[in-house]
């Protein structure tokens, strides 16, 4: 699953329920839903509903109509020798490594963000609770996918920023350079992977250097993550200029120091321009999300 998680929240008849945005779906809070039953004691009412025979149909017929991963033959064993039986108990962690499965998704520990669900299941487990609560919840959740549309309109006026700011690269004089220069072995050396091209043109070395330098940072993710705005602007016009030498059939050499030499004329001409400014404190109004690790 990716890795990639941000957070938001909705109330729902005077509960806050934790949204989880994986990578590009929304997952609900389960936790969060039942605690609107059991407010000492959420975990136990998820698995009482996961231990349910028709539970357990449902969820299974959704991740073999979403999950191509899904370990089938593993969920028809438990469900000949167990399901239906007093003693069939079904966590969800239980459920996640038998299965394989995706449409829940949960993490515990000192820090524990709970139990999450794609809404198709999520929305299942609102209507065993209460029929009412599942359309509060419904409501409120299309209320929030509303205003994602909205921000979504903020993130086009970003774009016309990107293209302001990228029409300043074609039109300002260069006075001096701030990228790293690129030593002679660089300039020679050949790179498996066009992206470490464009990484050492701009940052003067590859993700598996940046990474050996900063093996703290590395275990939350790349050179790129930590980038800041200008560089990830920057890095946006070396990846539209690379294609273009590419096509032109320029060796990986020449488009290296081709490539160098743009970021460093680019890094000059943008790092005081009002409109990187203004991008930046959009980028602040459209990050509705907070990055939780």
């Amino acid at each position: 699953m990716n890795n990639n998680k941000r957070k938001t929240e909705i109330q729902v008849k005077n509960n806050i329920i934790g949204i989880l945005r994986i990578g590009e779906f929304d997952y609900i809070s389960l936790t969060d839903l039942a605690r609107y039953s059991n407010p000492d004691n959420p975990a136990n009412v998820i698995i009482h509903w996961m231990s349910n025979k028709g539970t357990y149909d449902y969820i299974g017929l959704w991740e073999q109509l979403n999950n191509p991963n899904f370990n089938f033959t593993e969920f028809s064993e438990i469900k000949i020798k167990e399901v239906g039986y007093p003693s069939f108990t079904l966590s969800p962690k239980r459920w996640i490594e038998k299965t394989n499965a995706i449409g829940i998704y949960s993490k515990g520990g000192k820090y524990s963000i709970g139990t999450f669900a794609h809404p198709d299941i999520a929305f299942e487990f609102a209507s065993w609770l209460s029929p009412e609560f599942k359309l509060y919840l419904i409501k409120e959740f299309q209320r929030l996918k509303k205003n994602e549309g909205y921000q979504q309109k903020r993130e086009w006026n970003a774009t016309r920023l990107l293209s302001k700011a990228n029409y300043t690269v074609h039109t300002d004089a260069v006075k001096k350079y701030i990228v790293p220069i690129l030593s002679d072995n660089q300039k020679r050396a050949i790179y498996a992977e066009e992206a470490e091209v464009l990484n050492v043109a701009l940052f003067g070395m590859t993700s598996k250097e940046w990474s050996k330098s900063n093996p703290e940072l590395s275990k939350e993710g790349n050179i790129r993550d930590y980038a800041d705005l200008l560089h990830l602007v920057i890095l946006n016009n070396l990846e539209n200029s690379n294609a273009e030498f590419i096509k032109l059939g320029l060796t990986q050499n020449e488009r290296l120091i081709k490539l160098n030499e743009s970021a460093r004329n680019q890094m000059e001409i943008l790092k005081n321009n009002h409109k990187i400014k203004e991008l930046e404190i959009l980028q602040k109004q459209v990050n509705k999300y907070n990055t939780i690790e």
